[in-house]
């Protein structure tokens, strides 16, 4: 079993690189394989609803660097963690445009994958970037994984936020209860409920 670790923040090895290594640790010790993907700074392409990847085509018209590496390393996972900074109280820009076009695109693809966020804050914002990312998972029936407090670590550097005890605590504790859950879900052996075809209901008169 494999997790996929994505690193939304533009620095390879700053502060979200930090926590998502501590929940990776802890993954590893449960004897689950991780894997990170860091982002980078190059510009990213967002959504611009024209529906092609739903119209036939299964996947973003876009094809840029970042979402086509994605596309099978998200097919090989069996969960996901997404880290990001927090950015004037919520997610980087840039991993959003890209989320956008993830689970858009590709949400039959995520369907029933273990999933949780991890952020990164010098001080406040936390809960609300925490709240953005979970509904990423939540609207493509992706159980959410969860720890002993939000995922949330503090610190303006790496060596600051190894010195959040109870942050570091609380990624430890998502990585042991992500292996858990993905234990249980491949020892029981239970298929996913029945898909009913999608409803969509436009509120005009």
């Amino acid at each position: 079993m494999k997790v996929l670790l994505i690193n939304g923040s533009p620095r390879k090895e700053g502060c979200t690189f930090t926590a998502l290594t501590e929940v990776a640790g802890a993954l590893v010790k449960n004897g689950i394989e991780s894997e990170m993907f860091h982002i980078g700074t190059k510009p990213m392409q967002g959504c611009i609803a024209c529906m092609k990847c739903h119209n036939g085509l299964g996947r973003c018209v876009f094809h840029d660097e970042v979402y086509d590496a994605l596309l099978p390393e998200l097919d090989a996972c069996d969960g996901i963690v997404v880290g990001s900074p927090v950015y004037y109280a919520g997610p980087n820009g840039s991993l959003c445009a890209l989320l956008d076009r993830l689970f858009f695109s590709l949400s039959g693809k995520l369907i029933g994958k273990p999933a949780a966020a991890v952020v990164s804050c010098r001080r406040g914002g936390a809960s609300a970037t925490f709240d953005r990312l979970n509904k990423y998972f939540t609207i493509n029936q992706m159980p959410v994984v969860a720890s002993q407090y939000w995922n949330s670590v503090h610190g303006h550097t790496p060596d600051e936020v190894r010195k959040d005890a109870e942050g570091l605590q609380t990624m430890r504790t998502l990585g042991n209860n992500m292996a858990w859950l993905l234990k249980s879900i491949a020892e029981g052996k239970i298929s996913r409920p029945e898909q009913e075809a999608r409803v969509v209901t436009n509120f005009i008169s």
